[in-house]
């Protein structure tokens, strides 16, 4: 589904990601793991297309993304979290959600200048939908509050239901459970399972290594910018390379 080959990135003088190889594939959850700094956030800005590779190529459905504008690599179908939290904090949750589905609602300038008819039933089925979506993540109940009157892991699950509006392909998501406590993380857990069991792909990066175990399929570890690692989590949570690169040679001897 998504392919990087041989991808490079440099700022200045700084190579921060060096001929970074893996295929994120259909179906399933497939993380990218490695310490604070590996590259991680840096390889999701280049598939979104927020920075451009300096060598490599980045494929998705067999399509290059190397000179496609972020707006139009979502409408091919990838959507995105970010580490940040990034919800309309003075809007409701359903004006939230309503919002990612903005490229969907094709009633035209006049449809909204003079009412028709036309918007009304777009705006009406986007409602509909993104309720149905509030719904996948338990927050329908609340649709009419504040996005700002949530709690911290609410406002999480409100942005996968926003990027899930936008009827993506593969869903990205950046750090979910930063700065989570382990209650927190264990529900989201649930509703990341519960997205990947309705059929959307998903593509995660992240640092919390327990989290990662439990959730994804396959993973691949990042660190000082190079692919060290790729397996299952087994296969992962086992290999020398992968343990001395988060615990450190001196801790493992």
């Amino acid at each position: 589904m998504l392919k990087l080959t041989n991808i490079s990135k440099n700022f200045g003088g700084l190579q921060v990601l060096q001929d970074v190889n893996f295929t994120v594939p259909q179906g399933g959850i497939f993380g990218l793991i490695g310490p604070n700094g590996a590259g991680k956030t840096t390889v999701f800005n280049l598939v979104t297309g927020l920075l451009r590779a300096s060598g490599g190529e980045i494929q998705f459905d067999g399509q290059d993304l190397g000179s496609v504008a972020p707006h139009k690599i979502t409408k091919r179908g990838i959507a995105r979290t970010f580490q940040n939290i990034r919800v309309f904090k003075e809007m409701t949750l359903l004006e939230n959600v309503v919002v990612g589905m903005h490229d969907q609602m094709s009633y035209g300038f006049a449809g909204l200048l003079f009412n028709l008819g036309s918007y009304r039933r777009i705006e009406a089925k986007a409602r509909d939908r993104a309720l149905e979506l509030l719904s996948w993540v338990r927050l329908d109940h609340k649709a009419e509050m504040l996005a700002d009157s949530l709690s911290y892991g609410e406002q999480r699950k409100l942005e996968f239901a926003r990027a899930l509006a936008t009827e993506p392909k593969l869903l990205l998501l950046d750090e979910p459970v930063a700065g989570m406590n382990p209650s927190e993380k264990t529900e989201l857990m649930t509703e990341i399972l519960n997205i990947k069991q309705r059929g959307y792909s998903i593509f995660m990066i992240e640092h919390d290594m327990r989290f990662v175990m439990g959730l994804c399929d396959r993973i691949a570890v990042l660190n000082f910018g190079r692919i060290i690692a790729e397996g299952t989590p087994d296969q992962i949570k086992n290999n020398p390379e992968v343990i001395e690169a988060y615990l450190g040679k001196e801790e493992m001897e």
